[in-house]
């Protein structure tokens, strides 16, 4: 008598629950035949722009941001799909700024020192003469407070920064002439951004900023004397050592060189919270990649400038440092006494690079000097 109860009692709840969900396709059926609410909710798609200072596919830097999308695409699922124009495709790469601040473009990737004429800040979260290398510079904006700093400084432009690749430490630059006192950067032209240029300007010569694109053309034609770029690999593909004497290390204007993403602050609020953990964590891996890519192929292509260019490659004599590093102490004093922002963000970075160096001292230092042959 139980058993037949209970067999009953499930007959007539199978039964019941199938016709509470025929009803229910039925009904949502009449409301899609009649225009009311639709029966299947779907997710919101997002369809962002970004702008570039690099030339379209640019290697590395083009090839990170292109990567980037791909992974803001995979990792959301197709909900949020980024279209990547490269400097001057929709608008002119030193404009990505103002481009991304304006919400023309969602994103931007460049380099914050680019737009010291606007934000004097904003270069001491790129680079800084004698300043700190890729990882610490990273262990400072990820743990050490530098990431808040920077954002405080972005805000009233409606823009959040991310540390989107590093460029390591970088070379010296090309020159057509020698370099053997501070006299002989009198009269020098010299493509330099940031605070570098500067200290050029310091030691009598004239800083230049010009696009990656116009470099070689301005350098072939004499237009400029000198120019940094960024390492042997790039520098190799722009064919610098074709049309240059001398190649000179180290790169003490920029020892570890942060480059941005810059996302308009009313375009990500209006993401869901997954999608702006998605540019988050694109932006963490696009910093990365960067940096262990620059490192790999400015190995290969070292030896490669060695065995197929006539440069010279020279280390700048120790005098020189000395007095470039006296100017770029100078250029930062005049720097932070005429604007309180750079005061406040140069004084974080200089007490976390007093910190880092004293573990550096007995670590980093210690290994090269004393472990590797």
């Amino acid at each position: 008598m139980e058993k037949k109860t209970r067999r009953n009692f499930l007959k007539t709840a199978v039964a019941s629950v199938s016709a509470v969900a025929l009803g229910g396709l039925a009904s949502c059926t009449q409301q899609q035949e009649t225009g009311n609410a639709p029966a299947v909710r779907t997710r919101k798609k997002f369809r962002w722009k970004m702008v570039t200072t690099w030339p379209p596919h640019f290697p590395v830097l083009g090839e990170g941001v292109d990567l980037f999308a791909k992974w803001v695409e995979e990792l959301s699922g197709g909900d949020l799909k980024i279209h990547v124009y490269g400097g001057g495709e929709l608008v002119p790469a030193l404009e990505v700024f103002d481009t991304v601040s304006q919400g023309i473009a969602q994103l931007g990737h460049g380099a914050s020192y680019y737009w010291a004429g606007k934000v004097p800040a904003a270069q001491f979260f790129s680079s800084v003469p004698f300043g700190m290398n890729g990882q610490q510079m990273n262990a400072w904006l990820y743990r050490g407070g530098g990431l808040d700093l920077w954002r405080k400084v972005y805000l009233p432009f409606n823009l959040i920064p991310f540390p989107a690749g590093n460029t390591g430490v970088q070379m010296g630059g090309w020159f057509n002439k020698e370099i053997r006192t501070i006299e002989d950067f009198k009269g020098l032209k010299m493509r330099i951004p940031g605070l570098g240029g500067k200290v050029i300007a310091k030691a009598g010569g004239s800083a230049i900023l010009s696009p990656g694109g116009e470099i070689y053309t301005n350098l072939e034609r004499g237009i400029i004397d000198a120019t940094e770029w960024i390492g042997p690999y790039h520098d190799y593909l722009m064919g610098f050592h074709r049309i240059a004497k001398y190649y000179y290390y180290p790169g003490w204007h920029e020892p570890g060189s942060v480059l941005e993403l810059v996302v308009n602050k009313g375009a990500f609020e209006q993401l869901p919270k997954e999608l702006q953990a998605v540019i988050e964590t694109a932006a963490y891996k696009l910093n990365l990649w960067i940096l262990s890519e620059f490192e790999t192929q400015n190995a290969i292509y070292l030896e490669k400038i060695k065995e197929e260019g006539k440069v010279e490659i020279r280390q700048f004599p120790e005098p020189v440092l000395d007095t470039l590093r006296q100017y770029a102490m100078e250029v930062i004093d005049e720097l932070v006494a005429r604007d309180p922002l750079s005061k406040e963000v140069y004084q974080a970075f200089s007490a976390f690079k007093r910190q880092i160096t004293a573990w550096a001292e007995i670590s980093e230092k210690m290994y090269y000097n004393v472990i590797v042959p």
